[in-house]
């Protein structure tokens, strides 16, 4: 089963795109009991290292921070503007709860023109991230005691069970970073056959930086990255749009808008998920990217392969995964893992 309890810890945690901190900080003492050494490279990236029994390097990669916001501006009366860090669905932000972190965390929601002051044009149109501010109900001489310019601003959701399924803020890559967590730790007292490398990234939200330079430092032979991906399928969704489905199994990449994923890695994947009799599906996306991108062109080039968690309500202000895609992921990775050494990478 899922750890329900890490997992809400580690959603809850907050870690904006270049302030990851406090996730990096959970991640640390999660991980130092079950690896050889745990390294922060100068970008910020979590590097958790596992000595296995031949030099060939496995990189595993889930980036840790989370879309959020910066404070750009605080008016005479309090109210607060906002830029965002990743690309947000902005209608799903009409008064939604957010935490500001300052020097105290100041809780705020999200304010808009009521729509009976809206014009017909105005009503009909799609709301922009411009147009929404923050009120903390606080007069700005209060409110700059403890928020500056500049700071950091998360979500402010619960995580919750639904049936199966598990809701939260964040899981895109949250859930990710537990599937990493939970591998690593399942290596604890096994020797691995590769050297391992579990790299925590940042501000993959906003242009894949962590994942470049940790790539460039590690210089791996092979590389798996773990991240999330579109659910559509929902009330109106034609097949071709649902790109996977919640419940059908942990998503192979097999393509994005920014890398095809080395066919060898899809092969051996795929075989691991049949021998193991692992639930899986293709993912095949259409816009979007991961750190798998910038890992496969690092270097002189890195055999690379993607698993994708499918995520219903990806990018909005909460999202949902299912718990047997979760565990379906955890299975196939330690499974690559173990079997990466005995697959032939000779290309036909």
């Amino acid at each position: 089963m899922v750890n329900i309890e890490l997992l809400k810890k580690i959603c809850l945690t907050p870690g904006a795109p270049g302030f990851e901190h406090p996730i990096r900080s959970l991640l640390m003492n999660e991980l130092k009991a079950c690896v050889d050494e745990l390294t922060i490279d100068a970008m910020g990236n979590l590097i958790a290292f596992k000595k296995g029994t031949h030099p060939t390097k496995l990189m595993l990669t889930a980036h840790m921070d989370e879309i959020a916001f910066i404070v750009q501006h605080i008016d005479d009366d309090g109210f607060i503007r906002f830029l965002p860090l990743g690309g947000f669905d902005a209608k799903t932000l009409t008064a939604q709860r957010v935490i500001i972190h300052g020097k105290k965390e100041i809780t705020g929601v999200m304010g808009s023109k009521p729509i009976h002051l809206m014009n017909p044009d105005e009503r009909n149109k799609a709301p922009q991230i411009k147009d929404y501010f923050i009120d903390t109900g606080m007069p700005k001489a209060e409110l700059e005691e403890f928020i500056s310019i500049g700071n950091p601003i998360t979500r402010e959701r619960e995580l919750i069970r639904m049936g199966k399924c598990i809701n939260s803020k964040s899981l895109d890559n949250r859930i990710s970073v537990y599937v990493l967590l939970e591998v690593m730790k399942s290596f604890a007292n096994v020797k691995p056959d590769v050297d391992l490398y579990a790299v925590f990234t940042v501000q993959e939200e906003i242009g894949l930086r962590g994942a470049r330079s940790a790539a460039h430092r590690i210089s791996p032979d092979y590389a798996f990255n773990i991240d999330t991906t579109i659910a559509f399928d929902v009330p109106g969704a034609q097949p071709h749009e649902m790109i996977t489905r919640l419940g059908h199994g942990v998503a192979i990449k097999l393509y994005d808008s920014s890398v095809i994923p080395d066919s060898r890695m899809i092969a051996l994947l795929k075989e691991c998920a049949v021998k193991e009799n692992i639930s899986w599906q293709p993912e095949l996306l259409s816009g979007g990217g991961t750190d798998t991108s910038v890992v496969q062109m690092s270097g002189n080039g890195v055999i690379a392969g993607a698993i994708s968690i499918p995520t219903r309500h990806i990018h909005q202000v909460i999202e949902m995964v299912h718990e047997e895609d979760v565990l379906s992921a955890i299975k196939l990775l330690q499974t690559s893992i173990k079997q990466i050494t005995k697959f032939s990478f000779e290309f036909n």
